[in-house]
């Protein structure tokens, strides 16, 4: 016999419950209440129902997304008590700004709250009731020019997936904000339960915060599956000097109509597309481990130190050590 359980029916008080309130404005985007996945999964992981989430909006009811799909939402009012709060992404923040009732409620819960996010251009609504005001925050790349213009005050970085400053978390777009709730369950309940719940996501890796919004790998969009599939055999095997030989040979194609093709699909000739992969791998690997320059350089396929050095300059204008100097610093 099969049971249904009503979330109303479950007894949180039993388990330490950590509340999570969403605060949806119409026009908020789905991707952005599909972090609640990332909770869902750290709940069916631990065992018990550590977290609880609720949907608000100003006057409580159906709230429209910006697919047309209506969300049910309870009432803002003061009183309400929530550990960490989450403002949702609209579609374009600047043609549907925070009303003024969200905007003085953010500014009275912010500081009392654990924790206040922004996912995407939810982080304008911070913005808006000045919880940004000289911290670093990030913001979907294509309004993080805007961002900057309208707030001078804001520290903003475009070229990261989520920042924590404080009591304060933004993140980049879409599945960026995926990354950040992930963040949150690992500072919550320990990095074993977050590794688990990327795994039940169908997710590949748990993206770190200081990682880059933009992806080589999606920069070079390949038409055919014959070159996305010598992408990932390159990427897989950095190490190795990987020619133009070599990875014709993946694509079954002579190195002449090798160079041919993949210019004509990525932009990029071989050559440089390899390299934009090295730095990649390379500064993701300076950001999140203790492994020395010599050993990254090897790893990824640099003949050096030296040589990867170069490739940083020309490929993000500052040295490796600068990369980890700024890493260590945002830890």
């Amino acid at each position: 016999m099969t049971y249904m359980v009503r979330i109303q029916d479950i007894d949180f008080g039993l388990c330490n419950m950590h509340k999570i309130g969403y605060l949806l404005t119409d026009g908020f985007q789905i991707m952005s209440i599909a972090s609640q996945s990332v909770f869902e999964h750290a709940n069916d992981t631990a065992g018990e129902a550590f977290y609880r989430i609720e949907n608000f909006s100003v006057a409580g009811g159906e709230v429209r997304s910006s697919l047309g799909m209506s969300v049910g939402t309870r009432a803002l009012n003061p009183r309400l008590n929530m550990d960490t709060w989450i403002a949702a992404g609209v579609s374009n923040p600047i043609e549907l700004p925070a009303t003024q009732e969200m905007l003085r409620f953010v500014r009275r819960i912010g500081p009392r709250a654990r924790r206040i996010a922004g996912i995407c251009t939810g982080g304008f609504v911070l913005a808006e009731a000045g919880l940004l005001d000289n911290r670093r925050a990030t913001t979907h790349w294509f309004f993080a020019q805007e961002m900057r213009e309208r707030f001078p005050h804001i520290h903003v970085d475009e070229d990261r997936i989520y920042i924590v400053d404080g009591s304060v978390w933004t993140s980049a777009g879409m599945t960026a904000g995926l990354d950040l709730a992930l963040a949150m369950v690992e500072q919550d309940l320990g990095a074993d339960i977050a590794r688990s719940v990327a795994h039940k996501l169908v997710m590949p890796q748990r993206r770190a915060g200081g990682q880059s919004q933009h992806s080589e790998m999606l920069e070079l969009a390949p038409k055919s599956d014959r070159i996305q599939n010598v992408l990932n055999y390159a990427r897989k095997h950095l190490n190795r000097p990987l020619t133009v030989e070599e990875l014709a040979s993946e694509a079954h194609l002579s190195p002449r109509q090798f160079s041919r093709v993949f210019t004509e699909e990525t932009g990029q000739s071989p050559a440089k597309a390899i390299e934009g992969l090295r730095l990649e791998a390379a500064r993701l690997m300076i950001e999140r481990s203790r492994h020395s320059l010599e050993a990254i350089a090897w790893e990824t396929g640099f003949r050096d130190r030296r040589h990867m050095r170069e490739a940083f300059m020309r490929g993000f204008g500052v040295p490796p050590q600068g990369v980890r100097r700024e890493a260590r610093a945002h830890a």
